[in-house]
């Protein structure tokens, strides 16, 4: 069922001559990924705060503006409002939460302090997820608990040279959708301020088929690469190492056809193998994190085969076994 549009439209309808290509967003986690969608979201004419403990990169962005180069062209853009606490922010009229997962309920609850009923509240993470993380970590009767909407972002890959300094290597597709599903006026909106920001993206009803075809392919070769030390390329030659990747896939297939998601393949071995084959140099995120030795999203991605998979009568043993072999690694950072 679509979501009615009436709340989501009644601040344009309050100020009929703020032009409905700006809004006042409210970016909590200025990561990599986090900055990339400050600076274009602020070049697209809105309101942009972001909010990061790493004092640093906001005195930085504050003071010499946030350096932006890569796949959308090299640039310094000013005037975006960064910030420590979010307190300080205000109440927005988008929230994106572009945190690690394992931050997402912590940005969730401060993110209570920007809303109000037409607040809506953008979560973009890797793995499955993050939509209850928001809901465990905010009151049901909060405004937010049903303003919730999904996003996936594909081609992305992003780094931090340094302090106020972001780079991004691709801009291929970013998706959104309503948590539960169904297209809405406010998903349509959204999807427009970031295409008028530069981004290619595409509001979808079923977000959920897209998240999950997604976390296929991460729980292929997050794990497996980190445990593996491989790239994607170097893991699909080496015959055992992928094999045990294909066992991560399909234990994650599995279940996403018992929970009756919408996939649009039926052959999991073909897919990932599509997948990795195009980009067979890349190293996944959690790999980069261990060797930065940071502690990474395995909760999220291989980590929650086993949790899903219970809840439909199945186990996931492959994606377990590797899960705590990544865990133990981490104890050790």
């Amino acid at each position: 069922m679509a979501v009615p549009s009436n709340l989501a439209n009644k601040r344009f309808q309050q100020n009929p001559h703020k032009p409905q290509s700006a809004m006042k967003i409210g970016i909590l986690g200025a990561g990599a990924m986090g900055s990339v969608y400050a600076g274009l979201l602020r070049e697209g004419g809105n309101e942009v705060h972001v909010v990061d403990v790493w004092q640093e990169h906001i005195n930085a962005i504050t003071k010499h503006g946030l350096r932006v180069e890569g796949a959308s062209g090299n640039r310094t853009v000013h005037s975006i409002q960064a910030h420590t606490n979010a307190e300080s922010v205000g109440i927005c009229e988008l929230i994106i939460i572009a945190t690690k997962a394992s931050n997402v309920g912590e940005a969730a609850a401060a993110a209570v302090s920007l809303a109000d009923a037409n607040t809506l509240v953008l979560t973009i993470q890797n793995g499955l997820g993050a939509g209850e993380r928001i809901l465990n970590a905010v009151d049901r009767g909060s405004p937010l608990a049903n303003n919730i909407l999904l996003g996936v972002a594909g081609g992305f890959g992003a780094s931090l040279k340094a302090p106020g300094h972001v780079h991004h290597n691709g801009m291929e597709l970013i998706r959104v959708g309503e948590m539960h599903g169904g297209l809405s006026d406010r998903v349509e909106n959204i999807a427009s301020i970031w295409r008028n920001a530069g981004f290619n993206v595409r509001a979808f009803e079923d977000i959920h088929q897209l998240i999950w075809e997604k976390f296929i392919c991460n729980v292929t070769f997050s794990a497996p690469c980190t445990v593996f030390e491989k790239t994607l390329g170097e893991l699909m030659a080496q015959k055992d190492a992928w094999s045990i990747a294909k066992g991560c896939a399909l234990e994650a297939y599995q279940v996403a056809v018992a929970k009756r998601i919408n996939l649009g393949f039926d052959d999991p071995e073909r897919y990932v193998s599509d997948f990795g084959e195009k980009m067979p140099d890349a190293r996944p995120s959690m790999y980069l994190d261990h060797l930065d030795r940071k502690p990474s999203e395995i909760d999220a991605i291989n980590g929650i085969v086993p949790i899903v998979a219970e809840e439909v009568g199945l186990s996931a043993p492959i994606n377990q076994t590797l899960s705590a072999i990544v865990k133990s690694r981490e104890q050790l950072f």
